[in-house]
């Protein structure tokens, strides 16, 4: 059992790029909570928003917040009433806490709970904690046990993945269809890999910058690559719209999928990809949108009415992390440890959010995912 703390840190966030480490006092778990020493948390493209901008779309800092939810510890409390967990128990930390009462939880989609409150988001008020801290008490409901081969860093994994896993069940994905990822980033190289254990008859991913794409290629996440130019920003919107699809027919016709993919997975929000997507999904296909980033997108409407080419939704996840976590602990998805391409303490994580500003240096090299944890 893990000795307990008289007080642990975290990193609490005041405003755009006013982090401070701060010293706290445990309070012991309530009915149905659990204490769990936070080991490993990977950072993700929205607490950077936050980190940047003190605001993530329409969700902006009303108090202090600690960031992080791709996470990973240890159980160290049990509170009233928690059965099926013990203390020293490894875990995974589901951080989107759901109502359990409405309609949509009922119906089993709590990721669109309206009362959810998700950890390290502002959405709701007062904001719900994340897990860049030693420590937080957290529904036992919501904590999934990890294997004896998984380590914390690929369980903080689970998180990421369990979007692509929601994703890849929104588009009923089948083993033999062709898959094309747009965006190379952590999201989308979880998607080629998890496309390809699915048994994708082949998986093409699509980004500007090319050691990601040859980093996708090395671990087996892909079969093919596509390097996409950059361009001069398009005069007007039309114009843009006649350009991605016009980027989609090079695509197509550049890697041997002339009449398209079956499925595309959109994983950079970007507005030009999103456009781009609908042209490359093939007749009857799906367009699934992964990525936010685009608020308001140009959107080729008839383009996918006239083609019947589904466009899906995804917000989250739910019901995925022991699935994600049982895909984890088999292997199925072998090497997605080494997109953890850099680590920092807690008392450093700061620099882990100036790192992924910059988006690397010359030291650092290229930067696909940052974990954050104890030593």
């Amino acid at each position: 059992m893990t000795p307990p703390e008289k007080s642990y840190t975290a990193m609490v966030l005041h405003g755009p790029e006013d982090l401070r480490l701060e010293s706290r006092v445990p309070t012991p778990p309530g009915e149905g909570d659990v204490q769990v020493q936070v080991v490993a948390t990977g950072l993700c493209g929205s607490d950077l928003h936050y980190y940047q901008h003190g605001r993530n779309g329409d969700f902006a800092l009303r108090a202090p917040l600690v960031l992080g939810h791709e996470s990973s510890g240890v159980v160290v409390a049990l509170g009233p009433g928690v059965t099926g967990l013990r203390v020293g128990q490894r875990v995974a930390i589901e951080c989107g806490v759901y109502c359990g009462k409405c309609t949509l939880c009922l119906g089993g989609r709590y990721n669109l709970c309206p009362s959810m409150q998700f950890c390290s988001s502002a959405k709701t008020f007062p904001h719900r904690d994340g897990t860049l801290q030693g420590r937080m008490n957290h529904p036992a409901r919501l904590l999934h046990p990890i294997s004896d081969n998984t380590t914390f860093e690929q369980a903080a994994l689970a998180e990421p993945l369990s979007v692509v896993l929601h994703a890849s069940r929104r588009a009923n994905f089948q083993r033999g269809q062709s898959a094309l990822v747009l965006g190379a980033g952590a999201v989308g190289l979880l998607a080629c890999a998890l496309a390809k254990a699915n048994g994708a008859s082949r998986v093409l991913v699509v980004d500007i910058d090319p050691s990601r794409l040859e980093f996708a290629k090395e671990q087996g996440f892909a079969d093919v690559t596509y390097t996409l130019q950059r361009g001069r920003r398009p005069a007007t919107r039309e114009e843009g719209l006649d350009r991605a699809r016009e980027t989609a027919g090079k695509l197509k016709s550049g890697t041997g999928h002339s009449d398209g993919f079956d499925v595309v997975f959109e994983c950079t929000g970007v507005e030009p990809c999103i456009q781009a997507g609908v042209h490359c999904a093939t007749t009857g296909g799906k367009l699934v949108l992964v990525g936010m980033g685009t608020p308001a997108a140009l959107f080729p409407l008839s383009a996918s009415a006239l083609r019947e080419v589904d466009v899906l939704g995804v917000f989250r996840y739910h019901d995925t992390y022991p699935e994600a976590l049982r895909l984890i602990g088999s292997g199925a998805l072998e090497g997605i440890e080494k997109m953890v391409t850099h680590r920092f303490a807690l008392e450093d994580a700061g620099k882990a959010f100036e790192l992924i500003s910059k988006g690397g240096d010359e030291q650092s090299g290229m930067v696909i995912k940052v974990m954050v944890g104890r030593d």
